[in-house]
């Protein structure tokens, strides 16, 4: 592992500013710099996510809505009622049809946004992408972190948690997720170089976002392999779907888990010991950025989107661009590590 990747992976074991306090963001001290007054316009901005009405959206809903009661711009959520591609580029044709200024979308396929999202830039949207590091019809994409860094965090927990040996599965929501996916590749990266006892006994599972659908391909997986030792998760519901099948089977340190989760949503399996990691950035923190960063592209300041950019916001205080990675690629350095000890610092 090259000195980049590890130095990113201190970073994230050690950051802890996910917000903890009753509101969902801490208002930055430059956001009066975005405010419809300073803008001299107010803007509408739809944030358009995987699928809506799970916990980690339910997040970022609070975040994006924040981001217009603290600057006075039009600013929302939409999603499909369930993960769907046609659905989302659905949900984003109507947006261009209302014809609003900007788009931040979190895709559930990029392939699938690719088309509908040139058409949104060729009427002059501005386009905002999150967990999309691939994507070519966006202005800007805004990654919480360096992704293959975040997966070899996961594997590094869950190695350890094995003993360095034994067979584990891998969940994505979907095959064209990207980001996920750029998890999963880094997770496997550091297993073949730092436990090359373990091995990887399946495909990826695709889960659709939905714990319902984790806990069943999951235990599918464990009828196949019941020496299964350890499930490298990442879509969110995983670690739901996981600790279900893990308290049911008593499975606790026999299958171990590491992966994406929310304490609102995998606490009770945290608290049990059926699970004993979990790693996460904040949604609502995204959400907000994601508008900063509609702002100022609307705003002809799409220059000052790059290395080094301070956006005052846990995580976002200096982003960096990938090495050979494109222009308008920049990322954060926000991801936190939850177990059992310090889940009770985050209410969600």
């Amino acid at each position: 592992m090259n000195k980049f990747l590890s130095s990113l992976l201190i970073a994230g074991a050690l950051f802890t500013g996910a917000a903890h306090a009753d509101e969902a963001v801490k208002t930055p001290d430059i956001i009066q710099k975005f405010t419809s007054e300073a803008t001299g316009k107010e803007y509408s901005i739809a944030t358009v996510v995987k699928v809506d009405g799970i916990a980690w959206f339910d997040r970022m809903r609070e975040g994006v809505k924040q981001f217009g009661a603290d600057t006075g711009h039009d600013t929302w959520m939409v999603g499909p009622s369930q993960a769907d591609a046609a659905a989302q580029v659905q949900l984003i044709e109507n947006l261009i049809a209302q014809g609003v200024d900007a788009i931040n979308i979190v895709p559930f396929s990029v392939e699938a946004v690719e088309p509908v999202l040139k058409k949104a830039r060729d009427r002059g949207i501005v386009v905002i992408a999150h967990e999309a590091s691939n994507l070519k019809n966006a202005d800007y994409i805004l990654e919480a972190f360096d992704n293959k860094a975040y997966g070899a965090k996961l594997m590094e927990v869950l190695g350890k948690s094995m003993g360095g040996k034994g067979k584990y599965a891998a969940t994505v929501g979907s095959l064209t997720s990207k980001s996920q996916n750029e998890w999963i590749d880094g997770a496997v990266e550091y297993q073949k170089e730092h436990f090359p006892d373990m091995e990887l006994v399946t495909k990826r599972l695709e889960t659709y976002d939905d714990a319902n659908t984790d806990y069943t391909k999951l235990k599918e997986t464990l009828t196949t392999y019941p020496d299964l030792a350890g499930i490298v998760g990442g879509p969110m519901p995983t670690s739901a779907g996981a600790g279900r099948l893990i308290a049911e089977r008593g499975l606790q340190g026999k299958l171990h888990f590491a992966g994406t989760g929310l304490v609102s949503v995998a606490g009770e399996y945290l608290a049990n010991g059926d699970i004993q990691y979990i790693q996460f950035w904040d949604p609502a923190v995204a959400g907000y950025a994601m508008n900063m960063l509609a702002v100022m592209a609307l705003d002809g300041k799409g220059d000052q989107i790059k290395a080094g950019l301070d956006l005052g916001l846990p995580g976002y205080t200096k982003l960096s661009t990938p090495e050979g990675g494109n222009a308008n690629l920049v990322y954060g350095q926000g991801w936190v590590g939850v177990t059992k000890e310090n889940m009770d610092k985050y209410n969600f």
